[in-house]
């Protein structure tokens, strides 16, 4: 059984209210912005299902103290399934070194292309493996789709404009813009009008 994210972005009015006037709201549903299932990504920002890629952002800190009714009402609806809620603001994403590496090298390989100004972009992860194997001469399936576990790090297999590499994944793979461009987009467009610390993210897990 697989494990899914559920949760909301919340804000509150941050400016020109009193203290006892800044009661949180869910702003939207993550479901509408992200849908997938990545572990790698679910590790990099709760700690869930891999705590030891990337120390976790935000690890099971639990339902925010004064969390949305709407949020609230929507995380008791799944339970008993529903675990491991947490929540990050806005201003910590921001401050996020998204360039840091990983604590260990990738078991997959990693394929890179060249971009137009010279410099290697990473493609993907256990991609274009057929091609692989044929360079590294390699039979076993088992170490083709686990070399990292086999080969140093730092060792590559060019391939004309492409590369194929052991190493360290950075952050920013492990949480792409093209899975979660449109929950940071949404998140920075409220803290422009609610502040950094007046835009959060809350999630819960199934499975």
């Amino acid at each position: 059984m697989g494990t899914d994210i559920h949760g909301f972005i919340e804000c509150r009015w941050d400016r020109w209210l009193d203290e006892d006037d800044r009661s949180w709201h869910a702003a939207i549903d993550l479901t509408h912005l992200y849908n997938g299932r990545s572990y790698l990504a679910f590790g990099s920002l709760f700690g869930m299902r891999d705590t030891t890629t990337f120390r976790p952002l935000a690890d099971d800190r639990g339902l925010p103290a004064d969390v949305s009714r709407e949020t609230l009402a929507d995380y008791g609806s799944w339970s008993p399934d529903s675990h491991r809620a947490s929540w990050i603001t806005w201003a910590e994403l921001a401050a996020t070194d998204w360039e840091e590496e990983a604590n260990e090298v990738d078991e997959c390989i990693h394929e890179y292309h060249r971009s137009p100004d010279g410099t290697w972009e990473l493609h993907g992860r256990n991609t274009g493996l057929d091609r692989f194997a044929e360079l590294a001469g390699l039979t076993d399936p088992r170490t083709v789709y686990r070399a990292g576990r086999t080969y140093p790090e730092g060792t590559e297999w060019p391939d004309g404009d492409r590369l194929f590499r052991v190493g360290r994944l950075r952050r920013k793979h492990a949480v792409p813009d093209s899975d979660w461009g449109a929950v940071w987009s949404v998140m920075h467009t409220l803290a422009s009008l609610h502040g950094d610390e007046g835009v959060r993210l809350v999630v819960w897990f199934d499975g």
